[in-house]
């Protein structure tokens, strides 16, 4: 299983002066388009949406419920229901982990969200029979899942997402190839020393067109956004 955290990036604009310039770079959905107002989060309508805008791909969330099937969702209950003590039967609005791979993996790509531990090996069989041809990343705000992801094979491009200085302190000492940081963490001196380190630098969730520009024009790997409608028409014009 080959590591392709960039594997055909569209070409994207940055602004430089009173020029435009071409340059590789993931335009992804957070959770699909979450902020479109028309679309659910974490449901295949939003990442529909997501790639409709012009977006590379989307992030999305996998937990796992009481009878080991990995589900799309972030929070840890879906309506009154604790996914983890309830079966997959009875949780129908809910994508499975299966169901995303199978229809997203030959069109776009994936940054899975590992929310929770135990999914790991799933995660691994599955994307072993529909590798995505765009491109992905396993991340997880928990360093214990990205080390027994690397455990079931090294090949596999992990991500670690930092929501607080304490989290962006681990990514030297861990088996990834992509810093996950939010807005608030980014800094020039950041990316110079994540792409020193020859890794990749994604930044959440940036919804204002100026931070859009501003971090393209530092040179980010990628930009993780809630308003994929804007995203799109900011930094693929004309598309």
């Amino acid at each position: 299983m080959s590591s392709l955290p960039l594997a055909d990036a569209l070409p994207l604009v940055r602004f430089h002066g009173s020029q435009l310039e071409s340059r590789p770079m993931l335009l992804l959905g957070h959770r699909g388009s979450r902020g479109s107002g028309s679309a659910r989060e974490n449901t295949l309508a939003a990442f529909d949406l997501a790639l409709e805008h012009g977006c590379n791909g989307f992030e999305f969330d996998v937990r796992l419920t009481c009878d080991g099937i990995g589900v799309v969702c972030h929070n840890p209950t879906f309506g009154r229901q604790r996914i983890s003590k309830t079966a997959a039967s009875r949780l129908p609005a809910l994508p499975t982990l299966r169901a995303v791979l199978e229809r997203y993996s030959p069109i776009g790509f994936l940054d899975i969200e590992l929310k929770v531990p135990g999914v790991e090996s799933q995660l691994h069989r599955l994307l072993s029979r529909h590798s995505p041809k765009k491109g992905f990343v396993v991340s997880s705000f928990q360093p214990g899942i990205l080390l027994e992801f690397e455990r079931l094979d090294s090949t596999v491009p992990l991500g670690l997402i930092c929501e607080s200085a304490r989290q962006l302190r681990r990514w030297r000492e861990l088996p990834i190839e992509c810093v996950v940081a939010h807005r608030s963490l980014t800094t020039r001196r950041l990316l110079d020393e994540v792409h020193d380190a020859g890794k990749h630098l994604y930044v959440w969730t940036v919804n204002r067109a100026s931070d859009m520009v501003r971090l393209a024009e530092w040179g980010v790997d990628g930009i993780i956004s809630d308003r994929t409608d804007a995203l799109g028409r900011t930094l693929r014009p004309g598309r």
